[in-house]
């Protein structure tokens, strides 16, 4: 949050200007008449412009909570709201907000929550984060650009990380994503396994009542009170029970290989294996469209 000390500042300073235009006004009041009223009119409009900030302010800080602040309360938030929330000095920015930035990435991507190869650049400065669907450029003073999901997911780890109070995580790997071969085709073996034994016991129950119903026709089991059309009944349900059971188990595990190779080829395709990028990414240059712009308006060369 911007701090009472500047706020205050910011108060004494427009007091100050108010008192020195009035002294001026005053001595000049016989020759300008429209001056005086011109200086107080300013002041009054600069002293209405702080107390609506403040009043502002205050009503931020009723209706978010800042020691649990988060990407919802950053998409409700309006631009009025983030002017006067927070603090320019009090943002994380340059090489350290592109260190946080790489290293919540490469957690998130370990975590599964984000798809991407992540990559962290010197020179120039910035964060490459791309996969095969997109990719983002973070930049050191917080800007981004790019395409595709990437783009979507990375935006909200900029801001969180520019904060000081957002903790990043320390021990981070620096490639999550794992080698294409390395990729299991599933996990779910056990399931799969316990759902085989109990259709195998279903299948074997359904088949003894099936032949205890054909025994019980040719009259070598039970008596005249033996219900046959049950037995047959019965036996025919075990069996469909024990066939949907393999069936859902060939599913499971042809559903398995068929995701492993799609991750497998999503791996390739940002180039875990060559070490090629996609086409769609652009090189990383000092020289580039960007970059130019920049050196034009600050009068400096580079990045």
């Amino acid at each position: 949050m911007r701090s009472v000390r500047r706020c205050k500042a910011e108060e004494i300073q427009v007091g100050t200007m108010a008192d020195t235009d009035s002294t001026s006004s005053a001595a000049d009041a016989d020759e300008d008449p429209g001056r005086e009223s011109a200086a107080a009119s300013a002041t009054e409009d600069g002293l209405g412009e702080s107390l609506d900030t403040e009043a502002l302010r205050k009503q931020v800080e009723e209706k978010y909570d800042f020691d649990d602040f988060g990407p919802a309360d950053m998409a409700e938030m309006t631009a009025e709201e983030w002017d006067v929330a927070f603090d320019d000095e009090s943002w994380i920015t340059g090489e350290e907000l592109l260190d946080r930035v790489a290293r919540d990435l490469r957690n998130r991507v370990a975590n599964r929550d984000v798809f991407a190869r992540v990559e962290r650049h010197r020179e120039p400065p910035r964060v490459l984060a791309y996969s095969d669907e997109g990719y983002a450029i973070v930049y050191p003073d917080g800007s981004v650009e790019g395409e595709g999901t990437v783009l979507r997911d990375v935006k909200p780890t900029i801001a969180l990380a520019s904060m000081d109070s957002y903790e990043v995580p320390e021990a981070v790997p620096d490639n999550p994503l794992p080698d294409p071969e390395a990729v299991a085709e599933g996990g779910g073996e056990l399931g799969n396994w316990m759902l085989q034994v109990i259709a195998g016991a279903q299948l074997l129950a359904g088949i003894v009542l099936l032949i205890g119903g054909m025994l019980a026709v040719a009259g070598v089991l039970g008596g005249p009170g033996t219900n046959i059309v049950a037995l047959f009944v019965a036996g025919i349900a075990f069996i469909g029970i024990a066939l949907i059971l393999f069936f859902t188990v060939a599913n499971a595990r042809l559903s398995d290989k068929f995701r492993a190779e799609e991750y497998r080829d999503r791996l390739r395709a940002v180039g875990l294996e060559d070490g090629e990028r996609p086409d769609f990414v652009p090189e990383l240059d000092t020289q580039n469209g960007r970059d130019h712009t920049e050196s034009d308006e600050t009068d400096e060369v580079g990045v």
